[in-house]
């Protein structure tokens, strides 16, 4: 299946001389959910802004549904929505002319039956008569959003949609944008929040100081990447590792109380939990009891600190498909 975007090479530097992206390959498939990661000043609204026409690229090249951006850029910009980081709009305006004028903005005919089922959609129907400027930061944040559904885009680009929403809206809005992919929209979203990539992404891109440092589907990410920890808190104190467990990842504590496992990953997951298991068999056999077992798991986020942190990105070979 052609990609709905495909984006090669891509470069931008700015008048003052700062690199913000730095050659960097992406490819979106059609309707996908994906998430791009990164801290601030890493390139992600860079990169969004440079497919949106906010931002004129430098070198490199996109591609949307199978086009060339650069020659056919009205008509193609025309499927793409955009929810910006930014809160800045129409404030005055109320909540139904607003969203009906973007709609308006792309050239297309008056849809009121569209625009009710967005409003209604996003909790904002009974909204509609009001001035955005009356509304609360997470409802202005949902009128961004019919904003950019009203012209019905096929591909909608996230920018940090839920900053300053309490949890409660971010969960509603994580739903909306469940529903977005269900109708066939696919999405690109940033954000600070790694609980949103890890709750509805397919797939997770993580981008640091102008570069992507990898792309994967988020659950092969999680396998080849995550890592396993235990603490097996032991009945009596050792005084040195037995000689059965030694050749596992483990490490004793100062006291010779608690085991510490740090292992797993690597391809096919769940080798960690594995070991451990062979290493409490191998204590029961050694005669050493005891008395608990605390697992952790990594995290989407314990995997995005650490590639962050990591003196040098991934090899080329571990960059996932998409590159």
């Amino acid at each position: 299946m052609q990609p709905i975007l495909e984006i090669r090479g891509l470069q931008k530097t700015y008048a003052n001389g700062f690199t913000a992206l730095k050659g960097v390959d992406l490819t979106i498939r059609k309707g996908e959910i994906f998430a791009l990661l990164g801290p601030n000043g890493a390139g992600k609204t860079t990169l969004i802004g440079a497919v949106c026409g906010l931002v004129r690229p430098t070198g490199g090249s996109i591609a949307a549904f199978g086009e060339d951006m650069s020659r056919h850029w009205r008509r193609l910009r025309a499927r793409v929505g955009l929810v910006p980081q930014e809160l800045a709009t129409d404030m005055f305006e109320p909540v139904l002319r607003s969203v009906t004028h973007s709609r308006g903005l792309f050239g297309l005919p008056p849809a009121p039956a569209l625009i009710e089922e967005i409003l209604r959609a996003l909790s904002l129907w009974d909204k509609r008569n009001e001035q955005i400027r009356t509304l609360s930061g997470g409802m202005k944040r949902r009128v961004l959003i019919a904003k950019a559904l009203a012209h019905e885009p096929e591909l909608l680009f996230l920018d940090e949609p839920t900053a300053g929403v309490d949890v409660e809206l971010r969960r509603d809005m994580w739903k909306q944008i469940a529903a977005l992919r269900e109708r066939g929209t696919t999405v690109i979203l940033t954000t600070h929040y790694i609980e949103e990539a890890e709750e509805m992404a397919d797939r997770v891109g993580i981008i640091r100081k102008g570069e992507i440092l990898m792309v994967d589907d988020k659950a092969a990410m999680m396998d080849r990447l995550g890592r396993t920890e235990a603490l097996i808190t032991l009945a009596q104190p050792l005084a040195d590792l037995p000689e059965a467990i030694a050749a596992y990842p483990l490490s004793l504590s100062e006291d010779g109380r608690v085991l510490c496992y740090r292992g797993g990953g690597g391809e096919g997951g769940g080798a960690g939990t594995s070991e451990v298991a062979e290493v409490t068999k191998e204590l029961t056999r050694a005669g050493i009891d005891y008395t608990a077992i605390d697992i952790h798991e990594s995290s989407l986020e314990d995997i995005f600190v650490n590639l962050l942190e990591g003196p040098e990105a991934p090899a080329a070979g571990d960059r996932g498909e998409a590159l």
